[in-house]
């Protein structure tokens, strides 16, 4: 009898054996998970992605630490639609392997639903193939949703981001990223870092607008005690920090010229001192930048050095509003509501007219209004479908063409304007917020400061 068992395992094992290499000869990964979403038995073709054993070092390892919490966390798309009993194909993700970058795949899910259990392991509930991303798109073919190190697009502009960031994956050369407010351009340096070979160090961000210069610099370089009144101890700065990682400058177009100049020696040489201090220091942290300006004209105004503008633009990437690329509102809609709903305990879902709605507005304030928007709808719904009523006023209305705003670049030659709708919106914001501007902000989906600065240009209630 026992005999007999060790022969029927045995059968089995040359059987599963059989089964992975045919797989592999298809260049296709399959894992084999739990009722908990753990694997149970992952095929030896993920061996040429993570290194020999990497397929027996992730038995035990959960679905959600391998593709992400949007996909399998407990509360993720994908597990939801499987658990559900039905199957989802093409969905993209972001494989993660120790020791080894990022990498985009494919992936398709299924519960299995006929069991034999001389053919696979009794615990075995779901089953999940994974392919390499760029064998899964035919070509010509219209593009599936990517979830991509936290960013979720449908968009060819996007994904050609997603391309160029897994390509500059053992570069360390500075990326210069521009675009309007709330297009997401520090999650797009989050995936940067978290596809580079710093990704083990920290990942420091400073926004350049937020502080005074003098402030700024110390923040920047760190400072010594009493470097200046209330310097009552030593005190590291962000390039220190950012130290075999990454040091992010949003709002980089807002940096004083005074900083400048220390910010291109630091680029050049990779050294600098702390305020206060004439000890040397050098840097080893990568440099991403963001603005929402047209750097280039500040360069042609005075405003900005041309020497660090080229520098800092190595690798230049323009992040597209999300009304160039509408076909991003959907998948960026269920994400952005999923994770709300998940924060506040609910479980609630759009109706197709809500969903019209939010695919016919144009998104001045981009992603950040689309979350603002659903974290409002969310707040005043109470029921478990999200009406067009639910929206935010401006959502409801009609769809219409929106200049761009005031920051985005006019054409080469002219002046600045301030566009009659956008003097209008903030207004009909800030009267609505009974001129709070951190209310009025948190409506238009855009920081304090980036309001704070409209309405300067626009003559809204700020001198100058």
């Amino acid at each position: 009898m026992a005999r007999r068992a060790l022969s029927d395992q045995a059968a089995v094992a040359a059987m599963i054996g059989g089964i992975d290499r045919v797989f592999s000869s298809l260049g296709r990964v399959v894992l084999c998970a739990d009722p908990r979403w753990r694997v149970v038995h992952a095929s030896h073709g993920i061996d040429a992605m993570g290194g020999d054993g990497t397929a027996a070092s992730l038995v035990g390892a959960t679905l959600e630490e391998l593709l992400g919490a949007e996909l399998f966390g407990s509360a993720g798309a994908l597990r939801a639609a499987v658990e559900a009993g039905e199957r989802r194909e093409g969905w993209g993700a972001t494989l993660q392997l120790a020791g080894r970058r990022p990498r985009r795949v494919s992936v398709t899910a299924a519960p299995l639903v006929e069991r034999r259990d001389d053919l696979c392991d009794p615990g075995v509930a779901y089953v999940v193939v994974m392919r390499p991303a760029e064998e899964a798109l035919e070509p010509g073919a219209e593009p599936g949703i990517i979830h991509f190190s936290g960013l979720v697009a449908r968009s060819q502009a996007m994904q050609n981001i997603f391309r160029l960031i897994e390509n500059l994956a053992e570069s360390d050369a500075t990326v210069l990223l521009s675009g309007e407010s709330g297009t997401g351009k520090e999650l797009v340096a989050r995936a940067f870092h978290l596809h580079s070979g710093r990704r083990s160090g920290a990942f420091v961000a400073v926004n350049c607008a937020a502080l005074p210069g003098e402030l700024l610099e110390s923040e920047l370089f760190g400072h010594v005690r009493g470097a200046f009144t209330g310097a009552v101890r030593d005190r590291a700065g962000r390039f220190e920090l950012a130290e075999h990682g990454t040091l992010f400058l949003d709002e980089i177009g807002d940096l004083p010229l005074s900083l400048q100049g220390k910010l291109l020696r630091v680029l050049q040489e990779r050294t600098f001192e702390r305020v206060g201090e004439s000890r040397t220091r050098e840097s080893d942290a990568r440099i991403l930048a963001a603005t929402h300006l047209d750097l280039s004209r500040a360069v042609r105004e005075g405003r900005f050095r041309e020497d660090l503008y080229y520098r800092l633009r190595v690798v230049p990437v323009e992040v597209p509003p999300l009304r160039a690329r509408r076909e991003d509102v959907e998948p960026l809609t269920r994400h952005l509501l999923a994770r709300a709903a998940r924060r506040s305990g609910r479980e609630v879902r759009l109706s197709p007219d809500a969903l019209r709605a939010l695919l016919a507005y144009d998104w001045p304030g981009n992603v950040r209004e689309l979350e603002n928007a659903l974290e409002y709808a969310l707040a005043v719904c109470r029921r478990q479908t999200i009406l067009p009523e639910d929206l935010p006023a401006e959502a409801r209305l009609p769809a219409r063409s929106v200049p761009s705003p005031v920051e985005s670049r006019p054409p080469a030659g002219s002046q600045p304007t301030a566009p009659r709708d956008e003097r209008e919106r903030l207004l009909v914001a800030l009267e609505a917020a009974r001129w709070r501007r951190d209310e009025a902000a948190r409506a238009l989906g855009l920081s304090r400061t980036t309001l704070w600065r409209r309405m300067r240009e626009l003559g809204l209630g700020v001198s100058a």
